[in-house]
């Protein structure tokens, strides 16, 4: 047995395997139910350097596509203990004069509040009529590389990453972030 990864009579893979079933004895570890066997297709998908590329696009798109500032305040009855007596009156003479709305107008109104996507905020500033000496989002420029190596951040909790997943090539620091991103980021966004 020349092999460096042989130890006495039991293999590297049944060591593993022998490891995996203490450490899933233990009652206390919370375990996911999810499979975790990739499919073939998927890690021959991700082999080349444009499907990573395409995943991590599609990762981009996934987060540009969410909204988390779109809270909506509402009035509680509770306020409008607080009103002076002229406001007050006010508040109904209004509300009675509002005519009732119609399906039309109630989802306009609703079309408004919904959440939107970063593409649809810029082209909604209207940055093209600034004028040209003013930085925007469009206009800005990158400057010459740097003469330093790249630095490469932990998709997970944000520290500097030294290791790659070896299935989809996103970046993580430490074991308990790798757990963390195999659980639920690795090839979520490839399909």
């Amino acid at each position: 047995m020349g092999s460096c990864w042989s130890f006495g009579e039991m293999s590297w893979v049944k060591y593993v395997d022998q490891a995996m079933d203490e450490d899933t004895s233990n009652p206390l570890r919370r375990m996911s139910s999810r499979t975790r066997k990739v499919a073939p297709k998927m890690v021959a998908a991700l082999a080349s350097n444009d499907n990573r590329t395409q995943a991590a696009l599609a990762r981009l798109e996934a987060l540009e596509n969410d909204n988390a500032g779109a809270e909506m305040v509402e009035i509680n009855e509770d306020d409008d203990a607080s009103l002076d007596d002229d406001d007050q009156a006010y508040m109904r003479k209004q509300s009675k004069s509002t005519k009732r709305k119609t399906r039309q107008a109630k989802a306009l109104e609703n079309a408004k509040k919904a959440p939107r996507t970063f593409l649809e905020l810029v082209n909604e500033a209207n940055l093209e009529s600034l004028p040209p000496h003013v930085p925007s989002y469009l206009r800005a420029a990158v400057g010459p590389p740097s003469s330093t190596s790249r630095r490469h951040f932990c998709t997970v909790c944000g520290f500097t990453a030294n290791y790659t997943c070896v299935r989809c090539g996103m970046r993580f620091c430490a074991i308990r972030c790798q757990t963390i991103h195999n659980d639920t980021r690795c090839l979520k966004f490839v399909a």
